[in-house]
């Protein structure tokens, strides 16, 4: 399979779980641009949050013309986990890398856990609280910056299981989370020395696009109860291979 075409399925893979699940798209590009587009880690790292800022700008469109995002929630989400994100960053980067990929996996298990323990919501929403927005978004800058990814996959279940959003409330909330943290991140990797192939990357960032429209159509064809469920067994197949890798 050439290199072009490997770039487009990938793309349209991440884009479809981004626009469907509001989140898991970091998690699937970095090692789709490792494993199969032999990416550097640090360019692969650089290039998903090219790729993940512009499809999750796009699925966030989508997502609030179909009033499915709570923007005073997610923006107190957002703003109160850039400080705790940045101080837990500096203590991972003291830990072996086991030691934090074994971490991670468990911290996905039990997000995924939460999740199919929650009610999928099709129940009325509790009020969104700002106090509790800020508690749970420092929570998940915390967790964000420890383990360096985008925490869509994160951000999700603490918007069900901690503010009673409903899934599909979540997902679009979590999308306007992901493009703010994707896009502090890329700014602060603008100094950067790393070579980019922007080959790859357009096309790869294309179709990721373009499979964020497919994945928001498809949730809206799904029951609340049935993605939900859905994404929880992303997050626990997810926490199963990273706690593989970190134990071979």
């Amino acid at each position: 399979m050439s290199v072009l075409l490997l770039a487009l399925v990938a793309g349209a893979v991440i884009g479809l779980a981004l626009g469907a699940l509001g989140g898991g798209g970091s998690v699937l590009a970095v090692p789709a641009l490792i494993y199969l587009l032999d990416f550097t880690p640090a360019a692969a790292t650089t290039a998903s949050l090219v790729i993940v800022t512009a499809t999750s700008a796009t699925a966030l469109y989508s997502h609030a013309t179909s009033g499915n995002v709570r923007w005073k929630t997610g923006v107190l989400f957002a703003a109160a986990g850039i400080l705790p994100a940045i101080t837990a960053a500096t203590l991972a980067a003291r830990l072996p890398e086991a030691v934090l990929t074994a971490a991670f996996a468990a911290t996905a298990a039990l997000a995924a856990l939460a999740m199919l323990r929650t009610p999928a919501a099709d129940q009325e929403p509790r009020p969104p609280r700002p106090a509790r927005a800020a508690g749970a978004g420092a929570g998940l800058g915390t967790v964000t910056g420890f383990f360096g990814v985008g925490g869509g996959f994160l951000a999700v279940p603490a918007l069900v299981s901690v503010l009673g959003l409903r899934i599909r409330a979540a997902v679009g909330t979590s999308l306007l989370v992901i493009t703010v943290n994707s896009l502090a991140a890329l700014a602060a990797r603008a100094g950067s020395s790393t070579p980019l192939d922007w080959a790859i990357i357009a096309p790869f960032t294309g179709a990721a696009i373009l499979g964020a429209w497919d994945g928001k159509r498809l949730a809206t064809k799904i029951s609340g109860p049935t993605l939900q469920r859905a994404f929880a067994v992303v997050l626990l197949a997810v926490a199963a291979l990273m706690l593989t890798d970190a134990l071979i």
